[in-house]
């Protein structure tokens, strides 16, 4: 396994309300989230269009950390409060540390790390103001984002656009939806796709593209436009198709 240093923007929610609070805002089912655990959620618009995807840790009885990608932390917080009314929670960004965990290509899950939480892949993070590097060796940013592509994981601004994206697009819902929790802003529109069977236009799906193939580059399947690159290294790319291409 390898690990690498990767920027993540952080959001701390305190208060005697910042559990139930957050749990009614987000797409995930948090009351069953033990001190020290974290799991994966939408923060989405009324609408249904994502906001953001992002991680939250329960850090203590009245305290959760809230860490997505770099650059939309200021986003998330405004996210937040824009529907905090009369609750007792207060809302702040920190300054926190993120290292990436991955398997080396071919390798199984990395084993459990003191400390660690949920990421995506068969990866962990560790997070803190100083966080302890492994005893492996540290990788570059450029395969950290060859293993995020292999693993199908969107990034923010990228495969995520937000007001745009919509949950149903990104193949999330097992680790970021709950279907049995309460309400929560935009749970409309991703009941009603769960429940039909239906799905987006368009998915994305690891696909292989030529040799030189940049992002926004289209995706071709037997000379037709499929879908579009979003992200690439080498030949192995994700792409967002159509969904009528997604089984050729």
């Amino acid at each position: 396994m390898f690990w690498c240093p990767t920027p993540r923007d952080a959001i701390r929610v305190s208060g005697p309300d910042a559990v139930t609070y957050l749990h009614s805002q987000v797409s995930q089912d948090l009351r069953p989230l033990a001190v020290g655990a974290s799991t994966w959620a939408f923060l989405l618009q009324p609408t249904g269009r994502v906001d953001a995807l992002v991680r939250i840790s329960r850090r203590g009885d009245d305290e959760v950390v809230i860490d997505t990608d770099a650059g939309f932390g200021e986003a998330v917080a405004a996210r937040i409060l824009r529907f905090r009314i009369r609750v007792r929670a207060e809302i702040e960004p920190i300054t926190q540390h993120c290292i990436a965990v991955r398997p080396e290509p071919g390798e199984g899950p990395v084993p459990e790390l003191a400390g660690a939480v949920v990421a995506w892949g068969s990866g962990v993070d560790l997070l803190g103001e100083a966080p302890t590097p492994p005893a492996c060796r540290q990788g570059g940013a450029a395969e950290l984002e060859a293993a995020r592509i292999e693993a199908g994981w969107p990034a923010m601004g990228v495969e995520i656009v937000p007001g745009e994206t919509i949950p149903a697009e990104l193949g999330l819902n097992e680790v970021a939806v709950s279907f049995t929790k309460g309400c929560y802003p935009g749970q409309e529109l991703v009941e009603r796709m769960d429940s039909r069977s239906s799905s987006a236009p368009r998915l994305l799906r690891l696909v292989e593209v030529p040799t030189g193939t940049s992002a926004g580059a289209d995706y071709l399947v037997g000379g037709e436009v499929a879908g579009t690159v979003t992200s690439v290294q080498g030949t192995r790319a994700l792409a967002l198709v159509k969904r009528s291409f997604v089984d050729r």
